[in-house]
């Protein structure tokens, strides 16, 4: 039977018949989506991760949709934290399933082992994306911003395709929205400032799309999405660049507060701001919110794709960032990297098979658990591995028992300077770094700390120590300062500081099992 009929005129047009033909492919392309998702029994997981994504100050109030298709379809954890507030080392801490210690990442620079050659040897092969295709089981894919030094030509340049990754699409670099080379399974594809071939976040979408309408339905996959949003520039999509005109940055109780108590970086920021860096503020919290809205396009675009295909119900769709932000809480401009809330919480949202919608669970969460639970909902443990992370799937799905849940997880970040002063700061010396016009620095040598931050029916803590002359020790009580606002170190108990001081010093040097052990405040602890 012919297809198509022709007209007298030549014009191609349809019979009934060709219009029933058409019904019936595609409702067997549709059955035979259905029916090759069935064949794989393993459920699929996609990992969408932003750069620089609060949520201690309103962040997630752009991502309406990823929220409703994500988080309300789901659960949402309101306690999840870094292992460390910046990109680099807290993106090897996702990847690897451990605190930064046992990672050797420490900061965004190759010096600092950020995507180095000697990390590439020593640390790549043995990422959750590695023991996933080692397995052959799960085809995967990745899209977006991978480490911050990756393409570096010291270190392989864009031709390095780590292991793990059966598809790959990396940002080379740092985020950037325009101008900007991607490795294409390592060969380099240079964007230029196209909105519509160009824009990073749409464009991360649309291979994400070609890569789900393309791939073998007979297996299983894995997929990570990186996106460069909200990092700086916050260049937004032209159709978004005048949505939130009168926007201001949120004033919570530290927002241009003097941080008396803190360690000395934090003593050194000027109160009040200027009112240049209050403007400026205002500036960046709108910018970043008109980049988020293309995320939740991003999301969106996903998740219908996937609900077209058949394949929703059988995929876990994860949700976070790599770290927070600030706006000027306690009179600092712009930044993470501090110990505080509001840069080492990040959102996480996960939706999937027998994860109930409307759920919010305040049990601790590390990102240091993502590869963990990934590899649990593929079906592997992590005794498999020498993550230090631990799986939050039974917790999802109700299996787990919330009660026996750990109660601290630690937080690492060592400072970054200079040797020489800052020219525009010469009074300050040497030793400090992201230092602002008016002479309010970000980081120094000695803004290395860790932290044991506690969630427990007993506890909403948070002790830390810096690794310099003084040994400064900084203290809250979350639930009486959830702002952070006292620094309760030379008034908290003594017995408690010294079992907190033990607790640090052994997260500090744990691997694998031991970094999963009880914490002071576990219910099978003696509380102090």
């Amino acid at each position: 039977m012919a297809l198509f009929v022709f007209n007298s005129a030549s014009k191609m047009v349809s019979s009934p018949f060709v219009i029933l033909h058409c019904i019936l492919i595609c409702v067997t392309l549709h059955c035979n989506h259905l029916a090759e998702a069935k064949m794989n029994p393993r459920p699929n997981i996609v990992l969408i991760l932003t750069d620089d994504l609060d949520v201690s100050i309103g962040g997630m109030i752009p991502l309406v949709k990823t929220k409703k298709l994500i988080g309300d379809a789901g659960i949402t954890f309101t306690n999840t934290f870094v292992a460390s507030p910046l990109c680099c080392p807290s993106r090897a801490s996702i990847l690897m399933g451990k605190y930064p210690h046992n990672h050797h990442v420490v900061n965004n620079t190759l010096e600092g082992n950020c995507s180095s050659t000697a990390w590439q040897k020593t640390q790549e092969p043995e990422t959750f994306p590695a023991f996933l295709q080692k397995h052959g089981i799960y085809q995967t894919f990745f899209a977006g911003k991978y480490l911050n030094e990756y393409g570096n030509k010291k270190a392989g340049g864009v031709e390095h395709v780590p292991p793990g990754w059966d598809h790959w699409f990396a940002l080379e670099r740092n985020s950037k929205y325009y101008n900007y080379t991607l490795s294409v399974n390592g060969r380099a594809q240079r964007h230029g400032q196209n909105y519509s071939e160009d824009y990073l976040t749409d464009v991360l979408a649309n291979i994400s799309i070609d890569f789900l309408e393309n791939k073998s339905n007979r297996r299983p996959f894995f997929m990570m999405v990186s996106t460069p949003a909200p990092h700086s520039p916050w260049t937004a999509a032209p159709q978004y660049e005048s949505n939130f005109p009168n926007i201001k940055a949120p004033r919570d109780p530290n927002f241009n507060v003097h941080g008396k108590d803190k360690h000395w970086l934090i003593r050194q920021a000027k109160t009040p701001m200027t009112n240049s860096s209050i403007n400026a503020t205002l500036m960046i919290c709108s910018t970043r919110w008109r980049t988020l809205l293309s995320i939740d396009d991003l999301v969106e675009k996903v998740v219908r794709k996937l609900e077209v295909r058949g394949e929703l119900s059988n995929t876990y769709v994860i949700f976070t960032s790599d770290n927070g932000y600030h706006t000027g809480q306690f009179s600092l401009p712009m930044d993470k990297r501090q110990l505080y809330e509001f840069d080492i919480r990040v959102p996480l949202l996960v939706r999937g098979p027998n994860i109930k919608p409307n759920q919010t669970s305040p049990l601790l969460i590390a990102n240091v658990d993502l590869g963990p639970t990934i590899l649990d909902i593929a079906g592997y443990s992590v005794n498999e591995t020498q993550m230090d992370g631990m799986s939050f799937l039974p917790i999802m799905t109700g299996k787990g028992n919330s009660s026996t849940w750990r109660s601290d997880v630690l937080v690492e970040y060592e400072g970054e300077g200079s040797n020489v002063p800052d020219p525009t700061c010469p009074l300050l010396g040497p030793g400090v770094s992201e230092c602002f016009p008016d002479c309010v620095c970000e980081d120094s040598y000695n803004n290395t700390y860790a932290c044991v931050r506690t969630v427990a029916q007993a506890a909403n803590l948070q002790y830390c120590e810096f690794d310099d002359n003084e040994v400064f020790v900084e203290v809250y009580n979350l639930t009486a300062d959830p702002f952070q606002l006292s620094n309760i170190a030379k008034s908290i108990d003594q017995e408690v500081l010294e079992k907190m001081n033990h607790r640090l010093m052994m997260l500090q040097s744990c691997s694998g099992q031991s970094c999963r052990t009880p914490g002071i405040y576990d219910s099978q602890s003696v509380l102090p």
